[in-house]
Order: structure tokens, then C-alpha cells, then sequence
């Protein structure tokens, strides 16, 4: 009986190892060039002994309390739990699918009494008690697969469970990134505090000054009012940017899904100090195809392709195979030792013949769903590329624009301390020692704005570029 029953369940394996009807797939050529772009905004390429996806963010972030950060964040965040859930989800339904592709074998003992009419040697109106048992395994409308459709159905899930993965690798990238941005916006405007505050206290020395001036006669009430102009601005500057600060700490806990302890925050952004290495861009353009959310793109569109071949399939007979062995007895004590062999072998063929044009329409929806991924994909590696080409445009000219802006800042702070000297020996009129002070306050901030901006590029280089990927990452 069992080894019927065995056989009957490899025969119809085999048969449903059939070959898919869906198309074959073939990648779509990547609708970018070759190479990164070249020109003067551009830093010139160079081969790398290491692809940026090939760089654990814990080599790529050399500050240990910004890494403690995002180490925090990669544990807490709750943007990064719902997308984990996502995955298991979609786990857990390719599995049910999959399990399709199997026969579902059962197991059971079944008994059943009766009283019926009967009429023996004579005597009418008599009746008698019947009994039966049985125990038997079996399967039940198992889907033969012949033309592959149950197997495009399993294969289709099983793209939407890796495009799923890929997702959570993404969303883990950009939980890298935005973290670190968040922590350095922090530093930043710590950065804007500290300088507002000491152009606010020499801006009081200045107005002291001029106040005194004006008292002896030496200067008139105008020059003490314009003293306070940028006394008040400089006062209004560090009202706004402790909000700002404040604001930026509510961003990062949001972040990182907890609070963060003050001994991890940063003070200011450093002159001189390093907190990020430079990121490996490489001469090819490939390394795109290596980042999550253009595989997650490619999953899609492979599923897409399998539901193809599920929905030709539906034009084909559908073959189903229900059976049954066992063994039946009239009495519970001899089911086992003397029970009669018993079996059942119902194959059904359903072919379909008017469905009002559903079948068609299902496979027009299909075709459409993979030109839809087709161009899905297609616009990820593009995007993809214009947000590398971006970052290396901004890398190839940031290095001049600090440089600038460090020599700014000297020439404004030296020009500013020789117009205040030149005011208070009479020399020149404090209008000149105004502007010079307004000059240094505006290039001491633009050059904060420069220096985040440089910071925030790598960010995002290493982020285009698929980086945080590697083992251990």
C-alpha cells in the first residue's frame, strides 16, 4: 500500500518537473555610460584597489562616538524593525507557495455505525447494525504542474522575498547616512552657536566702545546705533540656533530610536580633525548594479517575469490527482491485523474552454507588469548614476571651495582687526570697522555651511555608491 502510494506521489513529481513557461530573462542593459563623467567640476577618476559597497561603514566613520551612534541606531530604529518584519513576511509567504509544489500527504482512521432495514427468512420490518472502519494516507487535488504554473508562482514569490531583503539593506544604508548627516548638522550648528556668540561679545565691546566715544564727543549717535545692529543680529542668530540645535538632538533620537547620551554628541565640527575616509568611486559605472535598491528593482522585475509564465500556463489543461491506500475492517480490533486492503485513484483534467476573456487579460496585465519593471529598473540604475555623478562633481571642487573659504576667513578676521585698531586711534570712521565685523561674521558661517556641506558629500558618496554592505557591516 505505502509503496503504491510512494509511487504514485514520485510519478506525479516528476511530471510536474516540467519547464516554465515564462520568457527567459535577460538583464536589462544599464541605460548609463560606462564611466563616471569627466570635466573641470569633476574630480579626476581614478582606479580603486576596493569598491565603496566593500567598505564596512565602521572603516568608513573614524569617529568612535558617531560610530556608538549609528551602532545605536542600527539596533533601535524603528524604520529598520517594520521593514525586518516586511522580510518575514514576505518569507513566510514563499514558503506557503512553495509548499505548493509538493503533494500534501494526510494520514487518518475513520469508523462508522449503522442501522438499516433488512429482510432475512421471512420476517419483515427487521433490521440490523453494520459497522465500519478504516485507516488510510492519501493526498487530495494535488496540481500536477505540467506547463510550470504552480513553479513561475513559487519562483515570483520568491523574487518579492529577495526584492524584500534587498529593500531592509537599503533602508539600513540610509539609516547609516542620515544618522551620521544628523549627527554632523548637530555639530554644525553647535559650530554657528559658538561663533554667534563670540561675534555677539565683540560686538558689545564695540558698542561699549562707541558709547564711551559718543560720551566724549568723538562720535555720534549713529555710529553707537550701528554698533548695535550687528550686536542685535548676532543676538537673534543664537535664538534661532538653539532652537535649531535643539532640534537637531529631537532628529537624531528619532534616528537612532532612543536617546542619546550627551557624551556621544559633538561639540563642533573640527578644523583640522578627520571623522570620515575618503570614498573609493572606482573608474566603471557597474558598481550601481550592486546596490540594494537597484537589485531590489531587478527582483521585482524578475517576478514579474514568472507571473508570465503563470498566466500561459492558465490556457493549458490543468491536471489534479486525488488517491488514497489503506486498509477497512467491519470490526476495530482487526483494522490493524486483519483489515482488507483498500484504495482509491481520482486524476482530474480540466481544460478550459470560455472564460470571457479572463486568461487573456490576466497575461496582458502580466506582459504590462514586466514592461512597468522594466522601466522601474531601468530608472533606479539611472537615478542611481545621476547621485554618484553629483557627488563627484561636488568632490572635485570642495577641496577649492574650503581652501577658499579657510583664506576668507583669515583675510576677513586680519582686515576686521585692523579696522577696529585703525576706528579706535581715530585713523578711519566706524563705519569701515562695521563692515569689516559684518564680513568676518558672514565668512565664519559660510565657511561652517562649506564645511558641512564637504562632510555631508562623502555621506552621500558612500551612500550612492552602495558602501556599508560588506561582511561585518
Amino acid at each position: 500500500m505505502h509503496a503504491k502510494l510512494l509511487c504514485l506521489s514520485a510519478l506525479a513529481l516528476s511530471l510536474s518537473a516540467c519547464s516554465s513557461l515564462a520568457p527567459t530573462y535577460e538583464r536589462p542593459a544599464a541605460p548609463v555610460p560606462a564611466a563616471w563623467p569627466t570635466g573641470a567640476a569633476y574630480a579626476a577618476p581614478t582606479a580603486a584597489a576596493v569598491a565603496a559597497a566593500d567598505v564596512p561603514w565602521q572603516s568608513f566613520i573614524l569617529d568612535a562616538r558617531l560610530r556608538s551612534v549609528i551602532d545605536q541606531a542600527l539596533s533601535n530604529s524603528r524604520n529598520l524593525r517594520e521593514t525586518i518584519a516586511s522580510i518575514e513576511s514576505a518569507r513566510a509567504q514563499y514558503r506557503v507557495q512553495r509548499a505548493a509544489e509538493l503533494p500534501t500527504i494526510d494520514a487518518g482512521v475513520s469508523g462508522s455505525s449503522a442501522r438499516s432495514l433488512s429482510s432475512t427468512n421471512g420476517h419483515a420490518n427487521t433490521s440490523t447494525v453494520s459497522h465500519s472502519y478504516t485507516a488510510d494516507v492519501g493526498l487530495s487535488a494535488y496540481e500536477i504542474d505540467l506547463f510550470g504554473r504552480v513553479r513561475s508562482l513559487t519562483e515570483a514569490a520568491l523574487e518579492t522575498y529577495l526584492s524584500t531583503e534587498e529593500a531592509a539593506r537599503s533602508t539600513r544604508i540610509s539609516l547609516i547616512a542620515e544618522t551620521a548627516t544628523a549627527w554632523l548638522t548637530l555639530a554644525a550648528d553647535r559650530n554657528r552657536l559658538a561663533i554667534s556668540q563670540k561675534t555677539l561679545d565683540a560686538a558689545k565691546r564695540s558698542m561699549d566702545l562707541t558709547r564711551r566715544r559718543m560720551e566724549a564727543g568723538v562720535d555720534s549717535r549713529v555710529d553707537v546705533r550701528s554698533a548695535e545692529t550687528i550686536y542685535q543680529q548676532a543676538r537673534s542668530d543664537i535664538a534661532s540656533t538653539a532652537t535649531a540645535i535643539a532640534q537637531d538632538r529631537n532628529a537624531l533620537e528619532l534616528l537612532v530610536g532612543a536617546p542619546v547620551a550627551d557624551t556621544l554628541l559633538p561639540d563642533e565640527l573640527p578644523p583640522t580633525e578627520h571623522w570620515l575616509a575618503e570614498v573609493p568611486a572606482g573608474l566603471s559605472s557597474e558598481v550601481l548594479l550592486r546596490r540594494p535598491d537597484v537589485l531590489e528593482a531587478e527582483h521585482q522585475l524578475k517576478s514579474a517575469n514568472a507571473n508570465i509564465g503563470s498566466a500561459r500556463a492558465a490556457f493549458f489543461p490543468k491536471l489534479s490527482l486525488t488517491a488514497t491506500g489503506g486498509v477497512a475492517s467491519a470490526a476495530l480490533s482487526t483494522l490493524v491485523s486483519g483489515g482488507a486492503s483498500v484504495w482509491t485513484l481520482a486524476p482530474s483534467l480540466s481544460l478550459p474552454i470560455f472564460d470571457g476573456g479572463a486568461n487573456r487579460a490576466n497575461l496582458a496585465y502580466a506582459k504590462a507588469q514586466q514592461k512597468l519593471y522594466v522601466a522601474t529598473y531601468e530608472l533606479a540604475v539611472q537615478t542611481a548614476f545621476k547621485e554618484v555623478a553629483d557627488a563627484l562633481a561636488a568632490r572635485g571642487t570642495m577641496a577649492e571651495q574650503l581652501a577658499a573659504q579657510k583664506d576668507l576667513v583669515a583675510a576677513a578676521a586680519d582686515s576686521s582687526e585692523l579696522s577696529t585698531l585703525r576706528y579706535e586711534k581715530g585713523v578711519d570712521t566706524f563705519l569701515t570697522a562695521l563692515t569689516s565685523q559684518r564680513t568676518l561674521y558672514s565668512a565664519q558661517l559660510t565657511r561652517v555651511t562649506t564645511q558641512l556641506a564637504a562632510l555631508s558629500n562623502q555621506v552621500t558618496l558612500y551612500k550612492a555608491l552602495g558602501g556599508g554592505l560588506a561582511t561585518g557591516s
